[in-house]
């Protein structure tokens, strides 16, 4: 596995591993929790060293399935983590990232991922209550303490990214960013060009829809969130198989697959850009890592890039709920 560097010198694999979809959001997990620990491991064994969890992944239980799981192997591995949400009785009613919640979060996180130090910890969502000066300054005083290394945000607009960075150093912003996800171009990956600050794209192989495994007859599963989102109508996957059918195309006359195509467009970005798939399977964890050694040509990234740009995407990524969480 290549490596490369988040801002503020943070070294992490070129491609890590979001842990969420083991706790939540699609459908029944076909692992035991063992299985899920076990899968972990073998991640980091493959020369995966970036793990994505949040606390409110299950609420909760994500933190405490990665904490035991990379306990044994802790020195090798970056943990990220989130604070940001209001969560009541198991079930986010909104956001709070005031100071005190973010030490009460901090100090929780610390206990159920078993570590003395949070590498990475993000502010989930923007809260429009509360001016993000304050969260970074706040997070850099954990630093300050030794219980967190670094400060990252998620969803942020470029403007939130600014103010946060001049209180205290970003290391990291997350947002969802793939071929047919392609809001961060316009103003958030120049910010982070300009300011030194590194990019991990969440759902790079938009939650499944670009692997091809999730088609326009697709019976989504009791649970799954894809059934909530509006790009995964049956008439809007309808419309967008024709990006999904050119990536396959491509993948097949490479010989790769058409996730690592579409993990490889993402790596072809910027050298600081760490795409976090998520999965549940040993043999899904290989694939993308193999996408570290799929070359793209010039002329196959413009290829992606115009029948993506000519096709277009229907349907928004998010609810209308979830979309009122985004900082735009």
């Amino acid at each position: 596995m290549h490596g490369r560097t988040l801002g503020q010198g943070l070294r992490v694999s070129a491609v890590g591993l979001g842990a969420m979809g083991m706790s939540q959001s699609y459908g029944p997990n076909p692992g035991s929790r063992e299985d899920m620990i076990g899968v972990l491991r073998a991640a980091v064994d493959r020369g995966v060293t970036f793990v994505d969890t949040a606390e409110v992944y299950g609420p909760y239980v994500n933190e405490e399935l990665v904490g035991e799981a990379l306990e044994p192997v802790r020195d090798q591995v970056v943990v990220a983590t989130k604070f940001g949400w209001d969560i009541q009785d198991g079930r986010t009613v909104g956001l709070d990232s005031r100071p005190e919640q973010i030490r009460r979060v901090a100090e929780a996180s610390l206990r159920r991922l078993r570590t003395d130090v949070i590498d990475l910890f993000y502010q989930h969502r923007v809260d429009p209550d509360l001016p993000v000066e304050d969260v970074a300054g706040t997070v850099g005083e954990l630093v300050a303490e030794g219980k967190v290394r670094h400060l990252g945000l998620s969803e942020a607009s470029a403007g939130t990214i600014r103010r946060a960075h001049a209180v205290h150093p970003v290391t990291a912003v997350q947002s969802e960013y793939s071929l047919w996800t392609r809001d961060p171009e316009a103003e958030v990956l120049p910010t982070l060009a300009e300011l030194g600050i590194g990019f991990v794209p969440f759902s790079p192989l938009g939650k499944g829809f670009l692997t091809g495994t999730v088609g326009t007859t697709t019976e989504l599963a009791p649970g799954d969130i894809r059934a909530t989102i509006p790009r995964f109508a049956a008439e809007n996957r309808a419309a967008n198989q024709a990006l999904v059918d050119h990536v396959a195309h491509l993948a097949r006359a490479k010989g790769v697959t058409p996730a690592q195509v579409a993990l490889a467009w993402l790596l072809a970005q910027q050298p600081w850009i760490v795409p976090i798939p998520g999965t549940r399977r040993i043999e899904r964890v290989e694939e993308n890592a193999g996408a570290t050694a799929v070359p793209l040509s010039a002329d196959e990234v413009a290829d992606l890039d115009a029948v993506a740009a000519r096709l277009g995407v229907h349907g928004e990524r998010y609810g209308e709920q979830h979309l009122g969480y985004l900082d735009r």
